[in-house]
């Protein structure tokens, strides 16, 4: 697996220098609860970067509930965490790798290519009886280079041009039930985006670990490998576990639709489909 650390590597690469360790634990409609946690215990050496206050911008009218964050903004923080581009980073939640995978996303699609997640999470961790800690480090401030990756990002305009044009793959990864529109605990409008398949994001992994890249490739199997594919989810958040499964899996053009379903909801003009 190209991006993903095992317990085994971080454990022996823990006390380098050039190894930073990110902490994103968190839970949705508990937001303090992964600061928290991470307060309590956590991988020694670990920052913890917050899905809301430092992953995300405030939502508005558009663009999601999970708007992506001000580059700018983000820079900073990295910069303060002592990550520069020659760091590496490893990032880890509790191993649902939705948290950690809006890290790695975030990061990659600002141009820093030594970042990883760390397989099973916080939860394996600990199961592995590895040490953890409750003190907080602190870091020289370093300089962080941003190099944006375009082709990593699908605008609203492009799923627009996407749904006339059939011209990509448009993968809705949430659960079953959301996308046949048998249920929507969050978005004002149940369903998906219209010509949308559902390859669902925790199909990815087993026992708490990701697949490796050959069980990613037969999930992908039925998709022809040339076309474009976006991938979505409700907030662009749980949509970056299958990006990073069609990145080990081979394939090239995969862009992430940050806004998502709550994004393309959001308009009233737009049309959902319930069902197959």
């Amino acid at each position: 697996m190209k991006y993903i650390k095992s317990q085994e590597w971080l454990a022996d690469h823990l006390e380098d220098s050039n190894v930073r360790v990110i902490d994103c634990r968190f839970t949705l409609g508990n937001p303090e609860a992964g600061k928290e946690a991470y307060l309590n215990s956590h991988i020694p050496g670990a920052l913890y970067f917050h899905l809301e206050d430092d992953l995300s911008s405030k939502p508005s009218d558009h663009g999601g509930r999970h708007p992506l964050p001000d580059s700018l903004q983000l820079k900073g923080k990295l910069e303060r965490a002592g990550i520069d581009a020659s760091t590496t980073v490893v990032a880890y939640d509790n191993g649902e790798g939705s948290y950690a995978g809006r890290f790695w996303w975030l990061l990659t699609y600002l141009g820093h290519t030594k970042v990883y997640i760390l397989d099973g999470g916080y939860t394996k961790w600990v199961q592995n009886g590895y040490t953890s800690t409750h003190e907080v480090p602190a870091f020289d401030k370093t300089s962080f280079s941003i190099n944006i990756q375009d082709n990593m990002l699908a605008s609203y305009e492009d799923i627009k041009n996407i749904i006339a044009n059939q011209s990509a793959i448009l993968i809705d990864s949430r659960a079953r039930n959301r996308y046949l529109g048998l249920e929507e605990p969050i978005d004002k409008k149940p369903g998906h985006i219209p010509g949308a398949i559902n390859i669902v994001w925790e199909d990815g992994f087993i026992n708490g670990s990701w697949k490796s890249a050959e069980k990613q490739k037969e999930r992908f199997a039925h998709m022809v490998p040339e076309k474009p594919i976006i991938v979505y989810c409700g907030s662009g958040v749980t949509a970056t576990p299958n990006f990073i499964a069609l990145k080990e899996a081979g394939y090239k053009n995969v862009k992430l639709y940050a806004g998502s379903y709550s994004d393309w909801v959001s308009y009233e003009e737009n049309s959902v489909e319930l069902g197959e």
